[in-house]
């Protein structure tokens, strides 16, 4: 049966034990653990995550029967700068070394983008030279995650280097690693160009990745004057999750879905329009 999640720091709560009570409160059965945004005595440094820290806040979450499905430890592999790369990758080590300490065996990253922060579209992110440079750091980490056990998983974004499905998978193919696992983000593929076709990059998405994708994230959003998108809380935007589900559904019945960006009052409403339809 399908399983609802949240991002932990959409909550708008810090510390494990405030966590696990508010998924209580929202009936909701884990999160998308970005730990240095939730727990204030880790931070975004290299060994700032250890195995007795991810221990404890795996206990907290058995008490209260909740699960993570996914780490994030996203960083930008294209950056331009490379200290920021490096302390990157080696943050997204730290997490695959502790992953199954925290009762979870996926790290995940998008593959970033040549404009650094800001991560939106820039012309050279569309070039072989940057498919390759995903395609080398994502290798090495799927290497590291092999020898720890642990999977890698791997969000596309239109405005990134594998911005369809079809450089993403490409890109797959290239790592050839048993260990890879696909975040798949409808909304992130989306843009003014191609919103019309939503559903069709559903079910695109759907039939290359398969039982693959290791969590569906939840979003919605509305359409301004511009044509431009812009994101909104699940089920007050144009994604009809009716068929959206129906269509997950079909190829994984036990998909793990992560509302993500869903805030505040916005939570509520939304878990209980999805609670509806899965039911």
């Amino acid at each position: 049966m399908m399983k609802l999640f949240i991002r932990a720091h959409d909550l708008g709560v810090k510390g494990e034990e405030n966590v696990a009570a508010r998924l209580d409160e929202l009936g909701l059965a884990g999160v998308q653990l970005v730990a240095y945004k939730v727990l204030d005595d880790v931070s975004y440094t290299t060994g700032s995550i250890t195995k007795d820290r991810a221990e404890k806040l795996a206990e907290v979450f058995k008490a209260h029967d909740k699960t993570i499905p996914l780490i994030g430890a996203y960083f930008n592999p294209v950056h331009p700068n490379e200290e920021k790369i490096t302390n990157g990758v080696a943050v997204f080590k730290d997490y695959l070394k502790v992953g199954k300490a925290f009762g979870c065996n996926i790290v995940g990253s998008e593959t970033g983008s040549f404009n650094g922060d800001k991560w939106t579209y820039h012309p050279q992110n569309r070039t072989d030279e940057a498919l390759n440079r995903v395609i080398a750091t994502f290798s090495d980490l799927c290497e590291f995650a092999g020898e720890q056990g642990m999977n890698v998983g791997m969000e596309g974004a239109f405005g990134h280097v594998c911005y369809d499905v079809k450089t993403l998978n490409k890109a797959v193919k290239a790592i050839g690693a048993d260990n890879i696992r696909i975040i798949f983000d409808l909304y992130n593929y989306l843009d003014k160009s191609n919103v019309d076709k939503m559903y069709d990059i559903l079910s695109e998405g759907l039939q290359t990745f398969g039982d693959r994708i290791c969590v569906f994230h939840i979003k919605d959003c509305v359409i301004a004057e511009d044509g431009a998108l812009k994101q909104c809380g699940v089920g007050k935007g144009i994604f009809d999750y009716e068929r959206i589900l129906g269509e997950i559904k079909k190829v994984c019945p036990d998909a793990n879905l992560v509302f993500e960006g869903t805030t505040g009052e916005d939570i509520p409403f939304a878990v209980d329009h999805l609670k509806g339809i899965i039911s």
